[in-house]
């Protein structure tokens, strides 16, 4: 469910690219830090900073570069193109290796299937490429482009260099090897899937018979893939397996990487509930291993980011929320010295980069208002206290792209009333390249919101504080009465309430919600992944349809006193664990939702993949208790209002199945429904000619006649 609530995230099939090593927050930049490389035309241009002069590195190709990374010694460009989309992302396509010098292009595997290679990336050296294709991995040498099988033993369901649906899925991953620093050899994870179940999905009208889809799928309670990592020598393709302890089908191992300088490995290790998380040192030679740092959490702890090496490599950065808070630590290769960073009551959102040199650590943080988010810095040795870098002049949500070196930055600047305004600026003294680009400039010339969207908080008969946004009808008028749609999600996977442009109040309906006199709203419950302390986020534990739907819930009773809300005209709709939030509170508050659309739901909890549901609710191996409790389809017998179910029966992600189970139960309920299937569609629902038009339609008619417009 990683930010799958989110249509627009959903559609954006973005080219992902795994391969400039200096690449950050979509910026490729050089190595130095004293500019970036820009696709152009089908060639690549280097823009110097802060002249922002322009030099082509590559002249125009026929093909279209989708991303790339350069060799270590700048000669070469290793192309991305012609990619396709396996499950959410484009991440296999064709490769070539152009030479920066003359211009020509080599494409990589020619005897590969076309549009088959996955994650290409250069030998330290530069004189080999790697890369899987069907689940084996490969090298190639650029000087003869003979090509090498590093694995021979890869089948759909042994897979090797990449991962399985649920790891892609809920653990993030997808490049699944890494280079060693003397290019001698490859650390890569191989997945047994041959016991995970097929889950099928039915094709009813591509062929007058219909056929079934098979998707290999670790439902809650079944077992994972069996995990383990191995190091191929590139020379002699034969591997040595690490020897991490412990069962490799009970544990996850989200995370892994060469130390830097070295022939050792460290990994992350999860267990198979995920609240104990180790961290492993490995020799590569002798496959063994040691733990070196071990966290444990009454709830769940994340997979970890990449590792980051400091101090000559004797010192990993690590975040963790063992204090209350996410906090970022240096840890000794050891695990014996730990040093806590960033200090205070606050979390850090994001790690925007270390500079070592000037003993420095930029981070994004918001400590007093969580719908928003700024640059902080501190001292990288642990002894500085915290530093807002963002003006506070500009209130909002703020995103930095910083040079390696930490002398440039692009900036970008947005808010519920402002759109997204973007300037290139020094980091050391905070002005722009130019005053005429710089976002005070730009604001002076962007029209102003004549209906903003507005913050606030409310106080539930829980003593819970919430934040919420609320977009009010245009020529609102405080003494009439309007309509509300709540947009809800609930889970852990994504927050609804930041001060973001066009928060998320339109996004379905066929029109304008505000000059049709709706009063959208949207309420952040306990749970959600907003920088409120561990407690906060991690409440939800065992309770997902249960704790989160009381807080909406008890947020919209509080709402419904307000004067100019008409407590007969409350709507929700939410999409995903959105979905099955709107369906918790049709059935469990019917006293206060009216009329509900609920897409692409998880009805039941016990049909969602064992790594997400099981992070968060605990393994049901013991008991099913908290499942069956946070169920929508627990609780149908509730239903009074006006509900419409919509389900793409080809979604791989939350299976149709859920919708059919949850129609069986609405009959034995004798409770009267709408439903809207959409046949072969994904979880995003957006395949097919006029497929998004006729969502919106539907949406819209429904709302319209269940929960009619306007002021009153």
């Amino acid at each position: 469910m990683y930010l799958k609530n989110l249509l627009s995230q959903l559609l954006l099939f973005v080219f992902v690219s795994f391969t400039a090593l200096a690449q950050s927050r979509g910026i490729n930049w050089t190595k130095d830090g004293n500019g970036y490389y820009e696709i152009q035309n089908g060639g690549i241009v280097l823009i110097s900073l802060p002249k922002m002069e322009r030099k082509q590195v590559l002249s125009n190709t026929s093909l279209r570069i989708q991303s790339f990374q350069l060799s270590a010694d700048g000669t070469k460009a290793l192309i991305f193109t012609n990619s396709k989309k396996v499950w959410r992302y484009n991440t296999r396509g064709d490769y070539y290796v152009a030479d920066l010098s003359t211009g020509k292009t080599v494409k990589l595997g020619k005897d590969m299937p076309a549009s088959s290679l996955m994650f290409a990336k250069f030998s330290p050296d530069g004189q080999k490429v790697a890369y899987v294709s069907k689940h084996n991995l490969y090298v190639e040498d650029l000087s003869t482009n003979a090509v090498k099988a590093l694995t021979t033993n890869g089948t759909d369901r042994l897979i090797n260099g990449t991962f399985d649906w649920v790891y892609e899925e809920e653990f993030n991953s997808r490049d699944g090897f890494r280079w060693s620093p003397d290019g001698n050899s490859i650390a890569y994870w191989q997945l047994d899937a041959s016991k995970i179940k097929n889950f099928l999905m039915i094709n009813n009208t591509d062929s007058i018979y219909a056929y079934t889809i098979p998707v290999e799928y670790p439902k809650v309670g079944e077992n994972p893939s069996a995990c383990r990592v191995g190091i191929v020598n590139v020379a002699t393709a034969k591997t040595n397996w690490l020897n991490v302890p412990g069962d490799n089908v009970q544990h996850y191992i989200p995370r892994m990487d060469f130390i830097p300088g070295s022939n050792e490995v460290i990994l992350q290790q999860l267990n198979r509930e995920q609240n104990v998380s180790k961290l492993f040192v490995c020799d590569a030679a002798t496959g063994t291993a040691k733990d070196i740092y071990t966290e444990t959490d009454k709830a769940w702890i994340d997979a970890a980011d990449d590792f980051e090496w400091i101090n000559g490599n004797k010192e990993f950065l690590w975040a963790s929320e063992k204090d209350g808070w996410r906090h970022y630590y240096r840890i000794s290769k050891d695990g014996k010295k730990q040093t806590l960073i960033t200090k205070g009551n606050y979390d850090v959102i994001d790690k925007s980069l270390t500079d070592e040199k000037n003993n420095t650590l930029y981070f994004m943080a918001s400590p007093t208002n969580a719908t928003q988010r700024y640059l902080y810095k501190t001292k990288l040795d642990g002894k500085g206290s915290l530093e807002m870098v963002t003006s506070a002049v500009m209130p909002g949500s703020h995103n930095y792209s910083i040079s390696p070196n930490g002398m440039f930055a692009r900036h970008t600047y947005q808010s519920a009333s402002i759109q997204p305004l973007t300037e290139w600026m020094h980091m050391a003294s905070g002005n722009p390249f130019n005053m005429d680009g710089s976002i005070t400039n730009q604001l002076g010339r962007q029209k102003p919101v004549g209906n903003k969207t507005t913050f606030f908080k409310i106080k539930t008969e829980d003593g819970i504080e919430l934040d919420g946004w609320m977009k009010k009808p245009e020529n609102f008028n405080e003494n009439k009465k309007y309509p509300v749609l709540f947009y809800v999600y609930g889970e852990p996977a994504s927050q609804t309430v930041t001060d973001t442009y066009g928060v998320d109040y339109n996004r379905l309906y066929q029109g304008d919600l505000a000059k049709d006199g709706y009063i959208a709203i949207s309420i952040e419950n306990r749970g959600a992944p907003a920088p409120r302390g561990r407690e906060w986020r991690k409440s939800i534990y065992k309770n997902i349809g249960v704790l989160n739907i009381r807080d909406q819930a008890m947020a919209a009773k509080e709402i419904l006193k307000w004067p100019f809300v008409d407590k007969d005209r409350i709507a929700v709709y939410g999409w995903s664990g959105g979905g099955s939030s709107t369906l918790n509170l049709m059935f469990q508050y019917p006293e206060i939702y009216k009329t509900g659309i609920a897409i692409a739901a998880v009805a039941n909890q016990l049909t969602y993949d064992n790594v997400y549901q099981e992070r968060y609710m605990g393994t049901p191996l013991q008991t099913k208790e908290a499942y069956i409790k946070g169920s929508p389809i627990s609780h149908v017998q509730g239903l009074k209002g006006n509900l419409l179910y919509i389900h793409g029966t080809g979604d791989d992600n939350v299976h149709y199945q859920n919708a059919e189970m949850l129609i069986n139960e609405l009959i034995k309920q004798k409770k009267a429904f709408q439903m809207m299937a959409y046949p072969n569609r994904t979880h995003s629902i957006s395949e097919g000619e006029g497929t998004s038009a006729h969502l919106a339609l539907t949406f819209t008619n429904f709302l319209k006649a269940n929960c009619p417009p306007g002021a009153r």
